[in-house]
């Protein structure tokens, strides 16, 4: 497998920790196509200046975070600029404590481009779209750089992009900021750049320090961060990239508040942002969440509790189990099938023979073997999640390396059978009997 070893063995220290990695996804991405490319299609639509709404549904290890992953480097590879953010108890849509503004304040951070995958990509944008109006007015004037006539006109044309975002609700404002950012880049002033980022990033405590600072009346905080991040999609959008795109993972915090007031104005705002995408009222930007079934379907607390929300998430009542309605904004994320699961032990069995020096001798049968072993521990008719059964996979793969001596079967046989008698809730073969037997899902898969 051609990967680099540097992102082989950041492939495999992640799943070895049961996280998902940020590099390297499509060596290991299997399945999922048919999601995958619903969300190609959202890509597409916010690129032509539309907006999207998705909410990702899955149990805990399913796959959630992964698909969110693979999305995020997609929408990177297509010149968009990525915000992601994880849900927590100090992070949240709406809060009485500056949560929602900890959030924004946290997107902004994680801005992410594709020369700038790893966030903090703010100033990049800014400077490479004010390199890029200097390089353009080079051409188009006759003036040498740094000349009176130069500045002038990279000014003006500086305005002219600024000017059509006054039209928005804080258009003005933002359009100030920017503008004190360049005249910080032509001067040389880092103070004032600085101060424009902190702006931009949300980090002014008042309106008292930012005016003296940046000479604005108005600061960024919890009441209208969203209308900012609409502000900066199409700012974005207007300095050469495709659109935003926004990921919120781990959206089961929300549904864990305790105060009902205080999660029904978080569903709020979850409403206000799904009305906005659905009747177009936004443009170049988009939004997923990552969610557990408990967090959409639960009627006490989860989504649907909130009628406005249950209405517009509710499924396609004609779909079934083999035809998911993939064009509404919920997309429940299935199981992997035997098939998949088998293809991505390959993967992972490949890049770790690729990190080192001597190959561990790990066959597809033995895969195999370790599948149904699993399958039979557990007594189950499913898998646990694919991000279990990957680490175990990855712990008996650094065993191989570290005692060479034994083999593979050996090993998986011993281990599973120590965990077999250590857990009271296993089911022994024997116990595993007739339609109830978890092994009949093995029964149309075979290893050649």
């Amino acid at each position: 497998m051609a990967i680099p070893r540097r992102e082989a063995i950041t492939i495999l220290n992640s799943l070895a920790a049961g996280v998902t990695p940020r590099a390297g996804l499509r060596h290991i991405a299997v399945g999922r196509s048919k999601e995958v490319n619903a969300i190609k299609q959202d890509l597409d639509q916010i690129a032509a200046d539309g907006a999207s709404i998705r909410f990702i549904i899955g149990r805990y290890g399913s796959g959630k975070s992964f698909l969110l992953q693979l999305i995020r480097s997609y929408a990177l590879d297509s010149k968009f600029v990525v915000a992601d953010v994880d849900f927590s108890p100090e992070r949240r849509l709406f809060g009485s404590s500056d949560e929602a503004i900890s959030t924004y304040r946290e997107l902004a951070r994680n801005i992410s481009t594709q020369t700038r995958p790893d966030g903090n990509a703010l100033p990049i944008i800014i400077e490479k779209w004010i390199a890029g109006v200097q390089s353009q007015v080079m051409q188009d004037c006759a003036a040498s750089s740094g000349s009176p006539e130069f500045v002038c006109e990279v000014e003006k044309k500086i305005v002219q992009t600024l000017s059509a975002m006054h039209e928005l609700v804080h258009g003005f404002d933002f359009a100030q900021v920017i503008n004190a950012y360049f005249r910080g880049y032509l001067t040389g002033d880092d103070t004032l750049k600085n101060n424009a980022i902190r702006w931009l990033r949300g980090e002014f405590p008042n309106k008292t320090e930012a005016s003296q600072a940046l000479g604005v009346k108005a600061i960024i905080d919890s009441d209208n961060y969203y209308d900012y991040l609409k502000i900066l999609a199409r700012f974005v959008r207007n300095v050469g990239y495709t659109g935003l795109l926004i990921c919120f993972d781990e959206a089961a915090y929300l549904y864990k508040i305790s105060n009902s007031i205080s999660r029904k104005n978080n569903y709020e705002a979850i409403l206000n942002i799904l009305n906005d995408c659905l009747q177009g009222k936004a443009s170049s930007i988009g939004f997923i969440f990552g969610g557990t079934p408990e967090f959409m379907e639960d009627s006490r607390r989860g989504l649907y509790s909130y009628e406005a929300l249950r209405s517009r998430l509710s499924g396609n009542r004609f779909a079934t189990a083999e035809m998911q309605d993939l064009s509404g904004p919920v997309l429940l994320i299935p199981s992997l099938t035997n098939e998949e699961i088998f293809v991505l032990l390959q993967k992972v069995r490949d890049i770790y023979n690729s990190t080192i020096l001597v190959a561990i001798e790990v066959s597809d049968s033995n895969i195999h073997s370790f599948m149904e072993s699993t399958l039979r521990r557990i007594g189950s008719r499913e898998f646990t999640t694919p991000r279990e059964l990957i680490r175990d996979f990855v712990s008996l793969l650094n065993l191989l390396v570290q005692y060479p001596e034994k083999k593979f079967g050996d090993l998986a046989g011993e281990i599973i059978a120590a965990q077999s008698t250590q857990d009271p809730t296993s089911i022994a073969p024997e116990d595993v009997q007739d339609e109830d037997d978890p092994l009949d899902r093995f029964t149309n898969f075979k290893v050649n």
